[in-house]
């Protein structure tokens, strides 16, 4: 799927004075495939991974949430809350809980953000496909750290987006399946006064169900930025399923 995603993406690299990332899965073959290998800062998608952090803490203790970790991983998945981040970010140990859950999880390159800045986590688009995969699952994910019942709440919440929020990865979908999970982050940068634009999540189109990562730095705007993470997700999507229609990986 490399080659695919290659000649899919070039173009609109090619468009674009921003760099970016993409990772692809195909849950029902297994094909998967990424565009680009390099770190970028997470801003709020890193919010999924404190989220899974925090369950693998609580099956580790032999207990479920606590009410007001439940509310706080609501809104701060929901609603992209950083106050409700900031409070799990010290519940699971910062940086190093982070870091610890990842590699749990099969993430490699992913380093938590340093003094407490959790939207500084760097990470890779592989390492996010990973992320997804092991909340999602897909053909040949084999196991996850994370339990059956904490696989499904992260899959809840990410199925409930609020609408000012809906965007990214689920330019992707058509419409059909069970609908789009996804988390997304922003992130103007002080010392260049350009964004980093981010997308994560499951989506469907064409009656299969994609996995599909796309980290993004150096847009002029957000807007820019969000056009072109959903231009990434659209093209990327396009290249899996034209493979998957021909049976190849």
């Amino acid at each position: 799927m490399a080659r695919a995603l290659a000649d899919a993406l070039g173009p609109v690299a090619d468009g674009s004075a921003a760099d970016f990332s993409v990772a692809v899965l195909d849950t029902r073959s297994g094909a998967r495939g990424v565009y680009g290998d390099g770190s970028y800062d997470t801003a709020s998608i890193v919010k999924v991974g404190i989220l899974a952090a925090l369950l693998l803490k609580a099956q580790d203790e032999g207990r479920q949430l606590t009410a007001r970790e439940r509310s706080y991983a609501t809104v701060m998945i929901e609603h992209s809350d950083n106050d409700a981040a900031t409070s799990l970010w010290k519940t699971i140990g910062g940086a190093d809980g982070l870091d610890a859950a990842h590699r749990r999880l099969g993430l490699t390159r992913t380093r938590g953000g340093d003094g407490g800045r959790w939207g500084l986590t760097r990470t890779t688009a592989a390492d996010q496909l990973k992320l997804l995969t092991a909340v999602f699952g897909g053909a040949g994910a084999g196991g996850s750290a994370l339990s059956e019942r904490s696989r499904a709440y992260l899959r809840s919440l990410t199925g409930r987006i609020s609408d000012g929020q809906s965007w990214g990865v689920s330019a992707a979908a058509d419409g059909t399946g069970n609908g789009t999970r996804l988390k997304n982050g922003w992130l103007p940068r002080s010392t260049t006064g350009l964004w980093d634009v981010n997308s994560i999540g499951q989506v469907t189109a064409g009656g299969r169900t994609y996995l599909v990562a796309v980290l993004s730095d150096g847009s002029k705007d957000m807007d820019s930025g969000v056009a072109l993470v959903e231009k990434a997700a659209r093209a990327a999507v396009r290249a899996a399923a034209a493979l998957s229609a021909c049976g190849s990986s």
